[in-house]
């Protein structure tokens, strides 16, 4: 008789917005998750400012980390442009995979993350109209979900029949940014992000940037978590990371 196969439990938090000055106050933190959990995923704003002296701190701080690391950057880490530098100091660390459109396994579960980009949810979506940078906005939004969908597609070829986990900044339902104010709600997130999580049968998806958004929500049943490190605060999780097993 096949042994049955162990759970394996994720943690996953975003928008750290790490700072200069956080030596020494992750450290813990970090420990604590590698003892509850078996990978960590982190949906973006890994850096407060988008600088790389915050990106050094990150990594110095991960190094107490003794679990797989999975992230995406958020908008924050691209503010001064030098995110390929921040994605390059963090990856140094050992384990830690930062996913731009690719796919990586961690106990057999397959793993496709993108940062993501605004556009509008549902009937209230941004058209391809109007002026060129109008055009070139929604044409982001498309391009991160062609991204996200080439990385699931490769999982799919690659290991049929395996268990995906999608990560990503911005949001891909309306369900998890109710509570922010409806003005920006376009550049909260994209319903075009949805399409290739259903298609492609991801079995959870994590994302952030909504700090004062909600935990939960679905795509026609496939689980959606707002993992802000904000909103999981507030929520209760002490520390503000949330565990989901596989």
């Amino acid at each position: 008789m096949a042994a049955e196969k162990k759970a394996t439990r994720i943690a996953a938090v975003g928008d750290l917005h790490i700072g200069s000055g956080d030596k020494g106050k992750w450290t813990d933190y970090f420990g604590e998750i590698s003892s509850k959990a078996d990978v960590l995923l982190i949906a973006g704003d890994l850096t407060d400012t988008g600088d790389e002296s915050e990106a050094r701190v990150l990594a110095g701080e991960l190094a107490a980390c003794t679990i797989p690391v999975i992230a995406v950057l958020g908008n924050h880490d691209y503010e001064k442009g030098r995110h390929k530098l921040i994605r390059q100091i963090i990856q140094e660390v050992r384990e830690v995979h930062i996913l731009d459109g690719e796919c990586t396994m961690v106990n057999g579960i397959g793993f496709a993350g993108v940062k993501g980009f605004g556009g509008g949810f549902d009937g209230h979506m941004l058209s391809m109209f109007g002026e060129e940078e109008m055009k070139a906005f929604v044409q982001t939004g498309v391009d991160e979900a062609l991204r996200l969908d080439r990385a699931l597609a490769r999982l799919d070829q690659e290991h049929p029949d395996i268990t995906k986990i999608a990560l990503m900044h911005y949001s891909p339902v309306l369900d998890t940014v109710i509570g922010e104010s409806e003005q920006i709600y376009p550049f909260l997130g994209c319903s075009r992000l949805a399409e290739p999580l259903t298609r492609r049968k991801v079995a959870a998806t994590f994302h952030g940037h909504a700090h004062v958004g909600k935990l939960e929500g679905q795509i026609n049943g496939l689980k959606v978590f707002n993992v802000a490190k904000p909103i999981l605060s507030e929520a209760g999780y002490s520390p503000a990371f949330f565990l989901y097993e596989v």
